[in-house]
């Protein structure tokens, strides 16, 4: 008798995308799914500023809710060391690739920073700041968001005999990029849009209780 398959677990993680061409530029897949994500959502309601309160505002939003993104992931080269041959680069660099990948969200590239350092000393007027790729996080296809990695912290907990580290913690901070951040036009703006879309369709699938359950009989 076969015995059935058991289901693919799918892995979440960050997809560096070039924003004007679409083409991926690098996917980053955490190695253990996150056993919590913490997201907090801020409203923007409209406000006329000052200490008064205009009635007319009261239920208006100016846009879409601000939404932050919190895990924590670990990462462990063990499951590689058991198996030297085979892996010659953990061997060799621990963990160090890994957590290099994901520095690298938060950093420019050493050559982008001498190319502007270039312009300036060459008398350029306006240097622009360095811009890094658009990045994704994915959690399942429900959850496809454009996002800015906010803060990162990294606790290495064990090392090799050369000071390789070969156990980590890293603690992801992100900020769901929105219309607002990048305008409608580009492709980050299509992508929130169409994760706005999504959650409304899954709203609208969740089912209406009647207002008795509620211990009221009407409004």
């Amino acid at each position: 008798m076969s015995t059935p398959l058991s289901p693919r677990l799918l892995k979440c993680g960050l997809v560096r995308v070039d924003p004007g061409t679409g083409q991926v530029l690098r996917t980053i897949s955490l190695q253990y799914n996150p056993d919590t994500l913490t997201r907090s959502l801020q409203v923007q309601a409209a406000s006329t500023g000052g200490g008064g309160q205009d009635q007319s505002e009261a239920l208006r939003l100016k846009g879409a809710a601000i939404e932050t993104i919190k895990l924590e992931a670990e990462i462990d080269a063990a499951e590689f060391l058991d198996d030297p041959s085979a892996n010659p680069t953990a061997v060799a660099l621990g963990i160090h690739p890994q957590l290099a990948v994901l520095e690298e969200l938060v950093e420019p590239r050493a050559g982008d920073l001498q190319a502007n350092d270039a312009l300036a000393n060459a008398g350029v007027l306006e240097v622009l700041p360095v811009e890094a790729p658009l990045t994704l996080f994915v959690w399942s296809k429900q959850r496809v968001v454009p996002v800015r990695v906010t803060d990162l912290s990294v606790t290495e907990e064990a090392f090799d005999v050369n000071l390789n580290p070969i156990r980590a913690k890293v603690s992801l901070g992100l900020r769901v990029l929105s219309v607002d951040d990048l305008g409608f036009g580009h492709r980050g703006g299509t992508l929130f849009m169409a994760y706005l879309r999504n959650k409304e369709a899954l709203g609208a699938a969740a089912s209406s209780v009647s207002l008795s359950q509620l211990g009221v009989e009407s409004l």
